[in-house]
């Protein structure tokens, strides 16, 4: 029996895996995709947004996946936030001479749609998850898309090192009774982060995806409750660091099962080695307050491919599996990423200190970025790029 050779095994089932899958393949790899049972099904109650920047969309638009997104995403033109003070900072897409700020996208679509199209791309294989680290098939290159628990990274001897930040990240579905207009809407509130992100699902131009950092011992309690005592916990938070949110985002009303799941900066101590490369939140995790997780994912797919596409054009005798071609992805990756954590992880520690000369040093500083047109369009253009 003749065993196939491929270019390429993708492990993993989230986004990030599959996205990478479709991009080799439609560049001309062999690509085994190593996943789990359900293969290219997303899970359906998975009630996760997504906030995705141009380079993804842009990645999306390559990949043929961004015209089948239309009926769940929604554009975000304006972006609004609040300390736990007088602090304000407003992002406008006008402002920034951009058509969007972010899309936001419904994590279970993309998925499937995902996985959809790679039922039809012509270079992958759908084979078993990996045993012990190890593929059931002979590739050049092991690109590892496991997830913050890989336990192929594990298997590597590779260290995650972790800083559990001791707060959860509190998700759901909300309908409201006025309209959101395109604007996110965010709240440091000193020691939890609340974000409200336009979403298009159960009601047209009146739902949010909420994502809510909350301290561990206080996302348990909100967990607990029921619908109408989750609602009224929001509307008390909201009320609390800002009295005129109430009116502006109107009566919000839960639609889905709450979802929570611990929060930690990390960081892989290598992303590549002989064979092998990390992408997505098995080289990397980030706290959500900045809706960049999966922007980082998508940005290491993106630089993986092209780094993998120009060494065949500028020096086809090396394979995908070269040391020191996936040492070039790992330096083009860990400036950007190493950055956006450090952003996300300042910003987080920042507000959640609560002295009293900390809180009005803080809120003073982004009541003056506000005025800096100049460093507002620098930030914006980072978060685009991720």
């Amino acid at each position: 029996m003749t065993i196939k050779k491929f270019d390429v095994c993708v492990s993993g089932s989230g986004a990030v895996a599959r996205c990478l899958a479709l991009a080799l393949s439609s560049n001309g790899w062999r690509v085994a995709w190593a996943c789990d049972e359900q293969g290219g099904q997303a899970k359906a109650e998975d009630i996760r947004t997504y906030a995705l920047n141009s380079r993804s969309v842009a990645l999306l638009k390559r990949l043929r996946i961004w015209p089948g997104l239309q009926s769940a995403i929604t554009p975000v033109h304006d972006m609004q936030i609040r300390g736990d003070g007088r602090g304000h900072l407003a992002f406008s897409a006008w402002q920034q001479c951009v058509s969007e700020l972010a899309w936001i996208v419904d994590a279970a679509a993309l998925e499937r749609l995902l996985g959809e199209a790679l039922k039809f791309a012509p270079h992958v294989t759908v084979i078993p998850p990996l045993a012990e680290g190890a593929p059931p098939v002979d590739a050049d290159l092991l690109a590892i898309c496991e997830g913050k628990q890989s336990a192929t990274r594990a298997a590597l001897g590779v260290d995650f090192t972790t800083a559990e930040y001791g707060h959860w990240g509190v998700a759901a579905r909300l309908s409201s009774s006025q309209p959101h207009q395109g604007v996110a809407r965010q709240w440091f509130r000193s020691p939890d982060v609340l974000a409200l992100l336009p979403f298009h699902d159960p009601v047209p131009g009146a739902s949010y995806g909420l994502v809510w950092s909350l301290p561990q011992a206080r996302a348990k309690e909100v967990m607990a409750l029921a619908a109408a005592e989750f609602e009224a916990a929001l509307r008390q938070a909201l009320d609390e660091v800002d009295p005129g949110a109430s009116a502006i985002v109107g009566s919000l009303s839960l639609t889905s099962h709450v979802a929570a799941w611990p929060l930690a900066l990390a960081q892989a101590e290598r992303w590549s080695g002989p064979g092998w490369v990390l992408l997505g939140d098995a080289a990397h995790q980030v706290h959500p307050l900045a809706g960049q997780g999966l922007n980082l994912g998508l940005a290491d797919v993106d630089t993986l491919v092209s780094t993998l596409t120009e060494s065949r054009q500028l020096e086809p005798w090396r394979t995908a599996g070269d040391e020191r071609l996936l040492r070039r992805y790992a330096r083009r990756r860990e400036l950007p990423t190493r950055a956006m954590a450090g952003v996300t992880d300042g910003l987080l520690r920042l507000f959640a200190d609560d002295r009293a000369p900390l809180r009005e040093l803080r809120n003073t500083g982004m009541a003056l970025l506000d005025q800096l047109s100049p460093v507002k369009r620098w930030l914006v253009s980072r978060a685009l790029d991720a």
